[in-house]
């Protein structure tokens, strides 16, 4: 289990640095203030930002994952809503101070530091221009589009495992009683995870009609850990979600599987048969890029158990 928590930590980072990856060359406002004055120029203010969150955590990766893997340790792995991530890692690194020498800590505080300012200003864009994060994320490397006829092969690893409520769950039996899966993993920390979360509740509704249902793989919940299962139940409940969130050991075929996902959230969509249809959609579900992907794999999965 220590094994796969410190995996996820390290997948946390990595989950972060796809929300925050941007390209570079940002062009300014034209009105030399450096304001952006439209949409398209608070994209790509958006952006550059998002790509200096980047550059610092990629800078002293292995820092950032001593960091996370204290929050873990100290139960700090629940972000409130509405709170600067900046404030989350400042809070995160001065619990656990003890941890790191005095110009590790210099190094993270100013870093965090720097992460605060610069949510601030993205906050401020978001007010500004209400819908910015979504048309910026949308056009991130983290994200992929899927053509609408593939279909993958693979079969969707087999488990038994429980949900978080601790009812008993045979994956072959869940998959073969719909017409479609759609499987998201996600885990507590990860901002677009949770960002994705109302979105995923709607779409489950509207699946439930139509023979389907969505199911969420939270990461941190391998083999049943009570902490984790905990805290992923609370924000669920925060957030309204009431589809299945399911749990298995980490040395099951499924358990395998999650450990070899290293950007999320990532979302699959599974048919009738078991099989996986087309290639996961890598990132959170919020542009309306991601959505039509999405969309145009349920049919095919629906096409599929016809």
């Amino acid at each position: 289990m220590k094994t796969t928590i410190k995996k996820m930590l390290t997948i946390m980072l990595a989950a972060f640095m796809v929300l925050s990856l941007a390209a570079c060359g940002t062009k300014t406002s034209d009105n030399g203030s450096g304001d952006p004055q439209n949409m398209d120029e608070a994209v790509e203010m958006y952006k550059k930002l998002m790509d200096q969150e980047n550059e610092i955590l990629s800078q002293n990766k292995e820092l950032w994952e001593k960091v996370f893997m204290a929050a873990n340790k100290r139960d700090m792995t629940l972000q409130e809503d509405g709170k600067n991530y900046g404030d989350f890692l400042l809070d995160t690194i001065e619990f656990a101070k003890d941890d790191f020498t005095d110009k590790e800590y210099k190094i993270l505080k100013e870093g965090a530091e720097k992460i605060k300012e610069l949510e601030d200003q993205l906050a401020a864009l978001e007010e500004k221009f209400p819908g910015v994060g979504e048309k910026a994320n949308g056009n991130t490397s983290g994200t992929q589009s899927v053509p609408a006829d593939s279909v993958n092969s693979q079969k969707f690893p087999a488990f038994d495992g429980k949900t978080l409520d601790g009812k008993k769950v045979d994956g072959e039996k869940l998959f073969s009683g719909n017409k479609v899966t759609v499987v998201n993993f996600w885990f507590t920390t990860c901002k677009p995870c949770v960002g994705e979360l109302g979105y995923l509740e709607k779409l489950n509704s509207k699946l439930a009609k139509q023979g389907g249902e969505v199911i969420g793989i939270n990461s941190y919940t391998l083999d049943g850990d009570k902490t984790t299962i905990k805290e992923a139940k609370e924000l669920l409940a925060k957030k309204g979600v009431t589809y299945k969130n399911v749990w298995f050991k980490s040395d099951s075929e499924a358990g395998k599987f999650t450990e070899g996902i290293y950007s999320f959230p990532t979302t699959y969509v599974v048919d009738q048969n078991g099989n996986i249809v087309g290639d996961p959609i890598v990132g959170g579900i919020t542009s309306a890029e991601q959505k039509e992907a999405l969309s145009k794999l349920i049919d095919k999965a629906m096409k599929n158990s016809n």
